[in-house]
């Protein structure tokens, strides 16, 4: 992998992630933009305890251009976008209306290829692998950045989940504190330490999955099962086989099998309501132990975290959705329509021949 930063017209930082090591990558940004005004703000609700961004000027970002003015694509001829090569393999840069800004953290897009009708599912195993190499290479980066905590990884695939760019592209926010999901799942590691005598709670977890009906699929460093309490209708947790409490600490022999096995996955993910429906809206999720302290979670510590990944999709059957009603929205009860269990054969039954 070939690591080249840039400068965009506004001062924005845009780096390309090259297969080749020999690639040159000198391209000017021509499109005369004016410095990049941010207006977002961190609020601590005092009730819930947890954390809003307040970004206002997020209201004027790009919504559903056409595919020929996608800013994701590479520059070409007159036509100027975000990229300003006219090829890449992939992409990360600093987002133009972030929803974290300066001390409130930072937001980046990644973008996975340069074909705008091409999915992640898609992808070669090789152009897979440069994605995950450079989803460890922001983590690194953005982790040592004064203000920041944690790093999220994600993709949100689809207009049903709010996509606004059809180009393949996820993003990265790192956020100034531990999120709350985070912290729910590390106050749950805390109290099953200290009722097991030191067991965690990510290995009791996996291995009992592994053990049963819900495993969608696995290979030798990673296994994929849906969860005994799935929250949506179709949903799966990737694990590495060996604990690592975020993408810096896969080795090389987890690196070279996860485009195998993700690939996979997410090709299941489409074939589930079959052929003749659009393709599976859904959000992929990396789940990484905090940057910061973890003094709030007695006796715990970042290697008591399990990296992992959710995927999970808002579609419960064929032509209808998911919506997150009174329960879910006001209550965070979740129902969950389809039992986990039928998920997961049903993810068996879509494997690839």
């Amino acid at each position: 992998m070939k690591k080249t930063s840039t400068r965009l017209a506004d001062g924005r930082e845009l780096i390309y992630y090259d297969l080749a090591d020999d690639t040159v990558r000198d391209a000017v940004d021509r499109r005369p933009l004016g410095a990049t005004v941010t207006t977002s703000e961190i609020r601590r609700d005092e009730l819930l305890g947890d954390s809003v961004a307040i970004a206002s000027h997020r209201q004027g970002r790009t919504y559903h251009p056409p595919a020929d003015e996608c800013p994701l694509c590479p520059s070409g001829g007159d036509r100027l976008s975000e990229i300003p090569d006219s090829s890449y393999d992939v992409v990360v840069f600093e987002n133009r209306f972030p929803s974290l800004a300066g001390n409130s953290g930072r937001c980046e897009v990644v973008c996975f290829t340069s074909d705008h009708h091409a999915s992640f599912a898609s992808l070669g195993e090789r152009q897979a692998r440069l994605v995950l190499d450079a989803w460890t290479d922001r983590t690194s980066e953005l982790s040592h950045l004064p203000s920041v905590e944690q790093v999220f990884c994600f993709e949100n695939r689809g207009a049903e989940i709010g996509v606004t760019l059809q180009h393949p592209h996820g993003q990265i926010y790192a956020y100034p504190f531990t999120t709350p999901r985070t912290a729910l799942m590390l106050r749950q590691v805390e109290a099953h330490k200290e009722a097991t005598g030191g067991e965690n709670l990510f290995d009791a977890v996996v291995e009992r999955e592994r053990a049963g009906e819900r495993v969608v699929l696995e290979g030798e460093h990673w296994v994929a099962f849906v969860p005994y309490a799935a929250h949506w209708p179709y949903e799966v947790h990737l694990y590495p086989q060996r604990r690592v409490p975020d993408l810096l600490g896969l080795d090389e022999a987890a690196r070279a099998e996860f485009p195998r096995v993700y690939l996979e996955l997410l090709r299941r993910f489409d074939r589930i309501f079959g052929e003749k429906e659009p393709p599976t809206p859904y959000i992929a999720a990396w789940h990484q132990a905090p940057f910061g302290p973890l003094d709030d979670f007695d006796g715990v510590t970042r290697d008591d975290f399990a990296l992992h990944l959710e995927l999970f999709t808002i579609r419960r059957t064929s032509g209808k959705l998911k919506f997150l009603a009174g329960s879910e929205s006001g209550m965070n009860v979740f129902i969950n329509d389809v039992p986990p269990e039928r998920a997961a054969e049903r993810l068996r039954e879509v494997a690839s021949s």
